[in-house]
């Protein structure tokens, strides 16, 4: 029974899988003892238990496996001796009806990868970036799988990139969504619905733009990588460098609409501000009437006469009609 964490465990042979899964001291030893063979170990949240006993049958280094353990690590490409030790974030886009301001647009995960001369140990940690394609899809590539452990590396590395291209481009929907509606006759966008896909676009960003160096590094180091190897490594960066342009365009365009939103926002304050003082004007100009009618003088103009209350009536409600018409027609109503 297979230790709990291990996905899959098999040796390679000049490109091509030899038998079914095996305990991963037994496939280490065989790839060891036979030319071009080395050995794909796949775990899943392995419990340190199960990575202090890897560590020991592959001999890794204390620190990196420590880092292999950590969820969410930087992104990085780095030697240990002559290991070289991946560590990629994992993205996948979450659907979701329509944007709101608890919206979850970004899940990811992480995938560590350590690469020897005979062995790729991969250590999936989350749900999105299962490898189970990745395997399968190199096992229908003996020549590429045959180039070693480098190979299984790059398709790893591949398959992430492709999945960021596919989520920026998800992302890109919901930010011409947004857009529509802040610009819309009837804006009903708020501004925490921006807020919430500006967080989700910055953990994209962590996952991503991290890799451009560590990626740079590998296309510019012609000792380390096979000659072929790094040609579609160089392919990887390029895309990796479009989705990090898209991911700070889609933020510039989040901050212009956040700054539009606000101002529309300051708009419709002044509006109903100017809408509010309309109507107490003309409520001000009746109360100045009937306060002064209200003083109870004795002489005061027309005091007497039997008209004199229709008569104020008429003048207090033309008055208010004529300051309505005044304030409609200067946009304050």
């Amino acid at each position: 029974m297979a230790p709990t964490g291990v996905v899959d465990c098999a040796v390679y042979v000049e490109g091509a899988r030899d038998g079914g899964p095996r305990a991963y001291p037994d496939a280490y030893a065989v790839a060891q003892d036979t030319p071009g063979a080395f050995v794909w170990l796949g775990l899943h949240e392995p419990t340190p238990e199960v990575m202090a006993d890897v560590a020991i049958v592959f001999d890794l280094d204390d620190l990196a496996v420590e880092h292999a353990l950590t969820v969410h690590s930087r992104p990085t490409i780095q030697r240990f001796g002559e290991v070289t030790y991946f560590a990629l974030r994992t993205t996948s886009y979450v659907e979701h009806p329509e944007l709101t301001a608890t919206s979850e647009v970004v899940e990811s995960g992480s995938i560590t990868v350590f690469l020897g001369a005979r062995y790729v140990i991969t250590i999936r940690h989350g749900a999105p970036g299962a490898l189970g394609g990745v395997r399968t899809s190199l096992q229908r590539e003996p020549d590429l799988l045959a180039r070693g452990p480098w190979a299984v590396a790059y398709a790893i590395c591949q398959r992430m990139v492709d999945n960021y291209l596919d989520v920026s481009t998800a992302i890109e929907a919901d930010v011409d969504a947004l857009e529509a509606h802040v610009f819309g006759r009837e804006t009903s966008s708020r501004i925490a619905h921006i807020y919430q896909l500006k967080r989700e676009l910055m953990e994209f960003k962590r996952a991503v733009a991290p890799l451009q160096r560590p990626m740079a590094s590998i296309v510019d180091d012609p000792g380390q990588v096979p000659k072929e190897i790094r040609r579609r490594f160089r392919q990887i960066d390029n895309t990796l460098q479009r989705v990090v342009e898209r991911i700070a365009a889609f933020d510039d365009m989040l901050q212009s609409l956040l700054q539009a939103r606000l101002a529309q926002v300051a708009v419709d304050q002044n509006n109903d501000m100017r809408k509010i003082a309309a109507w107490a004007g003309i409520a001000a100009l009746q109360t100045a009437i009937a306060g002064i009618y209200g003083m109870n003088f004795d002489f005061m103009p027309e005091l007497r006469w039997q008209y004199g209350y229709p008569a104020i009536l008429v003048i207090m409600f033309g008055s208010a009609y004529g300051l309505y018409r005044l304030f409609r027609k200067s946009g304050w109503l």
